[in-house]
């Protein structure tokens, strides 16, 4: 339930924190909540996804990447995502949400969230995602476009190539299982 005051006060008001452009970072103040944590008494390691949403949510209204894509009938799915905890978020304490693409390539959009607490960063989320229409994935670059300009995507962290490099991968073969009717387990 708590996701969801949070989803609504993003939406309810983006516009109050400004426009932002399309490679610019989103900062949202948040707060760790008895409902975000976990029997260790800190943020649940899940729930680090759950707002990372948030911060994509804030960052694509506030660009307007993402309102107009949601005119278009696009929605925005996520397809990977990788988590570093460094230290933990402890119950009601402030931290802040930055949130920014890295970039993207022929079908993901790469997104950065980093979870910082008195200048330093507690956590790490990278996301891969993209937008689907009725006829498929959306090209990023066409979704990037919306944004006003034609920004041309940053040079993506090595370390970023190697994660979606290993991804598809995995993908692949989990196609291939699929495919052969393999049982994992096995």
């Amino acid at each position: 339930m708590m996701m969801l005051w949070r989803s609504l006060w993003v939406w309810l008001s983006f516009r109050l924190r400004g426009p932002l452009g399309a490679l610019d970072t989103s900062r949202l103040s948040l707060r760790v909540w008895p409902g975000d944590i976990d029997m260790n008494l800190h943020l649940n390691n899940g729930r680090y996804f759950s707002i990372a949403d948030l911060g994509r949510l804030d960052l694509g209204l506030r660009n307007r990447v993402w309102l107009r894509a949601l005119r278009r009938g696009w929605r925005p799915m996520a397809g990977d995502s990788n988590g570093r905890f460094s230290s933990s978020l402890q119950p009601f304490r402030r931290y802040e949400l930055q949130t920014r693409t890295l970039g993207w390539d022929q079908k993901w959009i790469f997104c950065e969230h980093r979870f910082v607490r008195d200048d330093r960063v507690c956590a790490l989320v990278v996301v891969r995602y993209l937008f689907v229409s009725k006829r498929g994935a959306v090209p990023p670059s066409k979704v990037m476009a919306l944004s006003g300009g034609e920004p041309q995507t940053p040079t993506l962290p090595d370390w970023v190539l190697r994660w979606s490099d290993t991804q598809n991968r995995i993908s692949a073969a989990l196609k291939a299982e699929a495919v052969q009717g393999a049982d994992p387990s096995s």
